[in-house]
């Protein structure tokens, strides 16, 4: 069976984005209860018109209620869960126990256990199961080998196969708390993994190094292993980054639904460039992890690196006239005459076009486009569609 393609979606854009991507299924959060306090998150309308839009498309959605409940959250949780199960919403993700008892008494939402719940072994997913709980999320930590066993149990298994990590277990962290008060258990990670520390002796004199010290996880990226996991028949594969941007989720649900397809037509054949692709969205490494069973050093940053901001993302496609093969195109990043830049979308992985004229809305020709959000025309010979998004070409 062709595993679930889970994207993550900050908000109504993005989910959007994800589901015509390729996305079987999409992760959100309210603007309750859930562990990305930084994002944008959905109002409870706004989950109505997700799931709407999913829906009409034959998609799926989840929405996080992952935090750690204090004793003045209880009394609100039960009213919120019913709401979620009225809009429709196809299942929840839980780590708290108290929502997952809560929801199976009081609404007909399917329960899917959280990644902090850092769930690694089989008895803690059949004991889940007993509770009432309809698929578990492993965490992070988890090898090949653990999955299988996991998979004996007879609950559904979704496992992470790309982006970030985390220094701790699935998110387990109290550095944030205790260094800047911001609850990682509670949706206010202030990513201390990435910080830069000094590094002291015993005597507490400062050791000098060529770099600074660091200890944060490169990402994960299992592209290279997607064949052998389809063939372990896991029931979802997820992508990490609901705080990440449409070109992000647009790029990498891109890849990983071709990948996933070719596998099941029989056309796969691995192709380095979806990986050069993929290590373009993002500003770190990416590397297997724990997959594999060799976890190393390599794994992870413990001198620091310098982070460069991605601005391959040039636009966004809004309209293409076919006869005078007009695109509209809304600029996110800085582009030019002379350029040669690459379109994609959802049933496209890139064709490559050389900017020979720009128009802005005026009709008047110019050289650069700077403005952020501006509006400018290009023409394009091949067929554009509404949001398909163009990058520089390398």
């Amino acid at each position: 069976m062709k595993p679930e393609l889970l994207a993550p979606a900050g908000d109504l854009e993005r989910l959007k984005i994800a589901c015509l991507y390729g996305a079987d299924a999409v992760y959100i959060g309210g603007s309750l209860f859930g562990l990305r306090a930084n994002a944008v998150n959905f109002t409870i309308d706004e989950i109505k018109e997700g799931v709407t839009f999913a829906h009409k498309l034959n998609k799926k959605v989840y929405v996080t209620v992952n935090i750690v409940l204090h004793n003045k959250e209880v009394k609100f949780l039960i009213d919120y869960l019913k709401q979620l199960d009225e809009i429709g919403v196809d299942a929840i993700i839980v780590s708290d126990p108290t929502v997952l008892d809560l929801a199976k008494n009081n609404t007909n939402l399917d329960i899917h256990i959280s990644t902090q719940q850092s769930t690694l072994n089989y008895e803690a997913a059949d004991y889940l199961k007993k509770l009432g709980a309809t698929r578990i999320v492993l965490g992070r930590e988890t090898s090949k080998k653990e999955i299988q066993e996991v998979q004996k149990v007879g609950l559904e298994v979704e496992i992470f196969i790309h982006g970030a990590m985390c220094a701790s277990y699935s998110g387990r962290c109290v550095l944030s708390n205790y260094l800047t008060n911001r609850d990682a258990n509670r949706g206010g990670c202030s990513q201390i993994c990435r910080w830069n520390f000094n590094l002291l002796d015993e005597n507490k004199n400062l050791l000098e190094g060529e770099k600074d010290f660091t200890f944060c996880s490169k990402d994960l990226s299992l592209l290279k292993h997607i064949k052998e996991i389809c063939e372990m028949n896991v029931t979802a594969l997820k992508i990490e980054g609901r705080m990440r941007s449409i070109y992000y989720i647009a790029t990498v649900v891109s890849i990983y639904r071709k990948v996933i397809d070719d596998i099941y037509d029989g056309k796969y054949v691995y192709n380095s460039r979806y990986e050069n692709i993929l290590s373009r969205v993002a500003n770190r490494d990416s590397v297997v992890q724990f997959f594999d069973g060799n976890y190393d050093e390599n794994c992870n940053y413990y001198n620091s690196r310098v982070e460069v901001s991605n601005q391959d993302f040039l636009g966004v496609v809004l309209d293409y006239d076919e006869t005078s093969k007009i695109a509209t195109i809304e600029q996110r990043n800085y582009f030019k005459k002379g350029d040669t830049v690459e379109f994609f979308g959802p049933h496209n992985l890139g064709t490559t076009y050389q900017i020979n004229k720009i128009y802005d809305t005026d009709n008047n020709l110019i050289d650069v486009v700077r403005h952020p959000k501006q509006i400018v025309y290009l023409k394009v010979d091949f067929p554009l569609n509404t949001n398909d998004l163009m990058r520089i070409k390398r």
